[in-house]
């Protein structure tokens, strides 16, 4: 029997490591991520936890602390976000090329400069190619439900690769919805008691953690975590279909919304997708037959699914809440393009919208003049420019 609760996304995320008990976090505070390890730390002096939470002076320790603990055979989890996470940067990479199954809740939010602390996914996107998984939550259930599934996903012995559970900053993180909570007990036993299968503890099988590594080795364990990143796709829908058999609650790759017969459609990422939502059902209810797609992995990028879920379409509209500043495009467009074209799927046209960052409200009309846009494409065929800026 599932437990009704109202939380923020920050609250939600911290009683789903409690539930969890990781053996050691290591945190330290940054704006939208802050009452994480805030509400964290308030579980493991109540005895909530048996935890050992260590403060550290920055990010980078953070993140350096929890490859040790990790390394030494713990479950280590953090939080951060933004320019918490680009301190981090040396380390993620390690953490990732070291196999270590550390569970990093990223609560999105712009990368300065201009300094803002409100969201957008330049940290995550910035992220997207340091070996990490990466999983995208439209709300606060979401975010939830993806903190307790990358325990397993990241322990995952074809696996045992970091992963970074990502929030929108405030718009998930600090606005308070209602909540289905799973029993602690069930928590416990879906994600397991973790057994490292080696340990820097463990004298009687010595092993060594990040060391120099020269060139063919080097190359050796860079493909050995290319193919970690091919497994996690399997394993990603082995745990969701568990979890769901537990909750009742579906989750895949990405989720198609209308997409049966849609002519037009815009693929896009996290919480924006609730908006996004409001409108194709508007545009529905006018016999417009519009649809979305919305990631929900990242990392590993779902190639084949999404190019499958666009094909039958006439005009699609990528939507980053980040840019890549390469007089191209933003992230999310070039990759979905890229799937595309490899898929061999030619048919439909495809224009790049960059929106919201900096935090920058995207309203529903924003969304529906999206829509028009592949409206008028779709009639006409004349796609015009491709990259483009919603509201600005």
């Amino acid at each position: 029997m599932s437990i009704r609760e109202r939380l923020s996304g920050n609250e939600a995320v911290a009683t789903a490591m409690k539930q969890i008990n990781p053996d050691v976090v290591a945190a330290f505070p940054i704006t939208p991520s802050t009452e994480i390890p805030q509400y964290f730390s308030s579980f493991v002096a109540n005895g909530q936890v048996d935890t050992e939470f260590v403060a550290v002076e920055s990010e980078h320790s953070a993140m350096s602390a929890c490859i040790g603990a990790s390394a030494a055979g713990a479950r280590a989890m953090t939080a951060t976000s933004s320019n918490g996470m680009s301190l981090m940067w040396e380390m993620l990479y390690i953490a990732a090329s070291s196999r270590l199954p550390i569970v990093l809740n990223l609560v999105n939010r712009t990368v300065s400069g201009p300094l803002n602390i409100h969201n957008d996914h330049s940290d995550a996107m910035g992220a997207r190619d340091a070996g990490w998984i990466q999983l995208f939550s439209e709300t606060n259930q979401e975010a939830y439900d993806n903190a307790i599934m990358a325990v397993r996903i990241a322990e995952h012995k074809d696996v045992r690769l970091p992963v970074m559970v990502c929030q929108d900053g405030f718009i998930t993180s600090h606005a308070i919805e209602n909540i289905e909570l799973i029993e602690d007990d069930k928590v416990k036993a879906f994600v397991g008691e973790y057994k490292a299968p080696w340990s820097l503890l463990d004298p009687a099988h010595p092993v060594a953690c990040g060391p120099l590594d020269l060139q063919h080795f080097h190359y050796a364990h860079k493909r050995q975590q290319a193919e970690a990143m091919r497994n996690a796709k399997k394993v990603i829908l082995e745990v969701s279909k568990e979890f769901e058999q537990m909750t009742g609650r579906k989750y895949e790759l990405l989720e198609k919304y209308m997409m049966d017969d849609a002519e037009v459609a815009v693929v896009v990422l996290n919480s924006t997708a609730g908006t996004a939502k409001y409108v194709v059902n508007a545009l529905r209810a006018k016999g417009i037959k519009a649809g979305l797609v919305k990631p929900r992995v990242f990392r590993p990028f779902p190639v084949e699914e999404i190019a499958d879920a666009l094909k039958n379409c006439k005009a699609v509209a990528v939507m980053d809440k980040a840019d890549s500043l390469n007089a191209a495009g933003g992230p999310l467009f070039t990759e979905t393009a890229s799937a595309m074209l490899v898929r061999g799927v030619t048919g439909p046209k495809v224009i790049n919208y960059i929106y919201g960052l900096g935090g920058t409200d995207v309203r529903t009309d924003d969304i529906e003049t999206v829509y028009n846009r592949l409206l008028d494409i779709a009639s006409t065929g004349n796609v015009g420019e491709v990259y483009n800026y919603l509201g600005i």
